[in-house]
């Protein structure tokens, strides 16, 4: 199946490299978000303003598409992290949390397998999306050969939700945290520490290798891998007391995440120590804050960093801040855009629906001035995503800029 991306034209596919994809004619379902900050008006020197932020619906049709007609009991249907990493094979659609099998008719699906229901779900999964024919969907098997997680912790009560990925040789690798419950609410759980996968070309239900990575400092690295010249730069999220997350960052030689680790350290040197891994700051030097999963992408001269609004619990905002170097400073985080679906007020007008980890797909845009973000949708109640199936789903956002 081809992604549809402009209509009475020929399908053109998602290609794994910058400017494959071709002008899409947007419908407006949200207001466009238009200002420029201060000194970031076009030639005066500042970072790029957003012009605007309008969703980018052939990918969310696409997605949908693929989860409502394929009659699968492996087959996804709904998943979130929404990562992706371009391979030789295709674009690679990195997930976590996921419900497989099939959507009825009516757009429900079965309660999941032992909560009275038939539906599988994991915790983390992938799907392949390639330059021409059917995506696919691909997880691990359980000794029964039941669909299973990619990656599942060697401890009972545990599990693996998916970070940030990168091309290794001819293969990836991912990052995974480690999760655990500590009580019986839905965000009842706690961060245990971190792994990266590796997965060869043509093996991806299988991980060649699963190693641990530096967790001593509280810090959860891999919330976004990003490859420039000689090094692999890997940003990483603490909890902050106050809400969200402040960042970090290290950089590691090489392609990959194989040699030794340097962290960014408040004077702006590289330690070998992780526990001086400095937060990274904004204006005044104040650390910032922002959400468990974002992205930093270099965009020509600047750096753009996308994220949650971390301020205000289950906040809709996605935000963009900017910098000249990847360790910043930022700029003052902006809200860009705020997702439709969210809130009581939302087009599902329910309060448990919720939006969060917004992600740059840079493989997808054709420029310097545009950035193609995703973020996950989802209830704090299971029964919504139950009912509706399309509430648990990726949807995306063509972000314009000038200079």
């Amino acid at each position: 199946m081809r992604i549809p991306w402009m209509p009475n034209r020929a399908p053109v596919p998602v290609r794994p490299r910058r400017r494959a994809v071709p002008r899409l004619l947007l419908v407006a379902t949200a207001a466009v978000c238009a200002f420029l900050p201060p000194g970031a008006a076009p030639g005066a020197g500042g970072p790029p303003g957003v012009v605007s932020a309008r969703p980018l619906t052939a990918l969310d049709e696409a997605f949908g598409a693929y989860a409502d007609r394929v009659r699968d009991p492996g087959h996804w249907t709904g998943g979130d992290s929404t990562y992706s990493v371009p391979t030789p094979a295709g674009e690679l659609w990195v997930f976590s949390d996921t419900f497989l099998g099939t959507v009825r008719p009516d757009g429900s699906r079965s309660p999941v397998a032992g909560a009275g229901g038939t539906t599988p779900f994991v915790h983390n999964s992938f799907v392949l999306w390639p330059a021409s024919g059917a995506p696919r969907t691909v997880t691990g098997r359980d000794r029964a050969g039941r669909p299973d997680s990619l990656v599942s912790p060697p401890a009972a009560g545990e599990w693996y939700w998916a970070r940030a990925g990168i091309p290794d040789g001819r293969g990836v690798a991912v990052v995974y945290a480690r999760y655990a419950r500590t009580g019986t609410g839905p965000l009842d759980l706690a961060w245990r520490g971190s792994v990266v996968a590796r997965f060869g070309e043509g093996q991806l239900s299988r991980p060649e290798s699963v190693t641990p990575l530096p967790s001593s400092a509280g810090i959860s690295w891999g919330a976004w891998l990003a490859r420039e010249g000689d090094h692999t730069y890997v940003y990483g999220t603490e909890a902050a007391p106050s809400g969200g997350s402040h960042l970090h960052l290290a950089r590691v030689d090489g392609p990959g995440l194989r040699g030794p680790w340097r962290y960014r350290a408040a004077d702006g040197s590289w330690s070998r120590e992780e526990s001086r891994a400095a937060r990274l700051t904004g204006p005044g030097g104040a650390a910032l804050r922002v959400s468990d999963e974002l992205s930093v992408v270099r965009h020509g001269a600047w750096y753009a960093l996308v994220s949650q609004r971390a301020d205000v619990p289950f906040s809709a905002e996605l935000r963009l801040a900017w910098a000249r170097s990847p360790g910043g400073p930022f700029t003052a985080p902006r809200t860009v855009y705020t997702a439709p679906e969210a809130g009581p007020g939302g087009s599902y007008r329910n309060p448990n629906v919720l939006a969060y980890n917004p992600h740059e797909h840079p493989e997808l845009e054709r420029g310097t001035d545009e950035l193609v973000v995703s973020y996950n949708v989802n209830s704090l109640v299971l029964r919504d995503v139950i009912d509706r199936a399309s509430v648990y789903r990726p949807r995306f956002l063509r972000i314009r800029t000038a200079r």
